[in-house]
Order: structure tokens, then sequence, then C-alpha cells
């Protein structure tokens, strides 16, 4: 008996605009602000590749964050970092950076090229009411821990978070359960991942073209994402070219978001608040220490 599986089609399409953030770091925007809560619960996904040194170097001096989890995603090039946690370090070609804000951390990320090249991606995944408060925590994740997969035939992924089949990948510590992967699929080939119904799902290309919806055959180009609707499989074929994209899923929490700058809590109170704490010195709260 042929178990029934319904395919994902593709809900929306968004192409990254351009915006510059930090210092005057100019980077693509995927999704953000404007898209809430479409994509819950991420938050946004910033495309910062770039050869030219002065879209870059100005960087992301000294800046706080509550409320989140920052995912930071590198294929070329370096980020230097430094927190309130006193973590400091490089983050080179195929690390990943994944950095828990909670109740309050204050860091900065200063892009440096390698061979005159730089980027890669980072993501904000929201953290549920519950936790938006919990003790910040940072961890680095060397390339070579990041298992490569070959799923299908002329498939490769690598494995960043969640489960593909039996592996699991190395950031297991996150308070989301979601899912990110980086597939590529090579000219012509066809990959079907399992999306476990209910989740918010999506794709966003960042090398070559293909076809993510099984029955209108549409169509994603580079720099473009697909926010797929429900169901718990997708079908994705590459074109005359090899595909790359990353693919990402996640059970959506369905909270309100009071979201400003770098801060993402519940309510607006909450935000007056940790804004008010950031300008007073008592943004940063001592671990087991818990407000009032």
């Amino acid at each position: 008996m042929t178990e029934h599986r319904k395919h994902r089609a593709i809900a929306n399409i968004f192409k990254a605009q351009p915006t510059e953030e930090g210092a005057g770091v100019r980077l693509r925007r995927v999704f953000g602000f404007r898209q809430v809560p479409l994509f819950d619960p991420f938050l946004m996904l910033d495309d910062f590749r770039s050869d030219n040194p002065e879209d870059y170097l100005a960087g992301f001096p000294w800046h706080p964050h509550r409320g989140i989890e920052t995912v930071t995603y590198m294929l070329r090039g370096e980020v230097e970092h430094g927190d309130s946690l006193g973590n400091a370090g490089l983050i080179g070609p195929g690390q990943v950076q994944w950095m828990t804000a909670g109740s309050g951390i204050i860091h900065q990320e200063m892009p440096k090229p390698i061979q005159g090249r730089m980027g890669g991606f980072q993501l904000w995944v929201n953290l549920p009411r519950s936790r938006k408060m919990t003790d910040p925590r940072y961890r680095d994740v060397p390339a070579e821990d990041i298992p490569v997969l070959e799923p299908e035939n002329g498939v490769q992924v690598r494995l960043i978070a969640g489960s593909l089949g039996r592996v699991r990948g190395p950031v297991r510590d996150i308070i989301d359960t979601v899912t990110y992967m980086d597939v590529t699929v090579a000219a012509g080939r066809r990959f079907e991942p399992a999306l476990p119904e209910g989740q918010t799902a999506f794709a966003y290309v960042f090398e070559g073209e293909g076809t993510f919806d099984p029955e209108r055959k549409k169509r994603v180009a580079a720099l473009q994402c697909a926010l797929f609707s429900d169901g718990d499989t997708a079908v994705i074929e590459a074109g005359d070219k090899p595909l790359r994209f990353l693919l990402l899923h996640g059970a959506p929490l369905r909270e309100s978001v009071a979201w400003q700058g770098p801060i993402v809590m519940n309510t607006e109170a909450e935000l007056v608040r940790a804004f008010r704490e950031y300008q007073d010195g008592t943004f940063l709260i001592k671990k087991g220490q818990v407000k009032a």
C-alpha cells in the first residue's frame, strides 16, 4: 500500500531586498518585520554576501539583543565576534554561530574578507513568551562538525540543526524546534524532503534556480524565497544548472510580536522596559538572577 503524501505548494515568493544595517552594511533582506507573522517562528533572514569591502567593513558595532536567537552561517570570509558574556573569536567559512539573546546580550559582529570575499546569512528565530528572559548563551559550531549527507542521488545536504533520517545536526540545544539545511541539488535532479505537517517551511535560493511546486511547476530563482503552504513533503527539482538553497522549517509560536530594532518581545510595555534598561545600564542580568 502506497503511503499518501501531501505535497506542499508555494504560498508566496519573496525577493531579497537591498537594505542597510549596522554601521552601514549593505545586504539583502529576504524577509523581516513586514512579513510577520507569515514566517513564525522565524523573524528575519539576511543575505550579506558581497565581494566589495565597502559594503561590509563598517560592520555591526556593539548593540543589544533580547527575546530572540540569532544564527550566523558563513560561506566565505570571516566575522569577528565579541559579546558581554566574554566570548570572542572568528567565525570562518562553513561555520555557524548560534546565539540565544534571552534576557539580554550586547555584542558586535565585524565582517572580514578572505582573499577579497566575504558572505553568509543571518537568521533570527523568535523565543516563546515563557523563554524570553532565559539566560543568554553562545555557541560556535566548527565546519567539520556539520554532517554532509546525500539523501538522494545528486543531492547534498549540510545539516546544521534538526534531523534528516537518523542523523541530527550539531546544534541541538536551541529553544525552538528548528531544522536548518544547506541543500545542493545537481542539475536536473530532484529532492523530496519530509516537512512535518503544521510547521512553517521555506526555501531561500542563493545559487541557480529550480521548481518548488510539483503541480504548478512554479520556478524560484536566486535571491528568491519560497514560503510553502502546509503539507508533509516538498518536491524540488533543479534546472539545467546546480541549485543551492537554504531549507528551514519550525513549529510556529502563534504569539503576539512587539519588535523594535534588535529587541523582540510580546508587548509594547516589554519593549519600553528593555530600552529603558539599556539606557540606564540595567539591561544585562547576572546568571541565575530573576527580574521581578
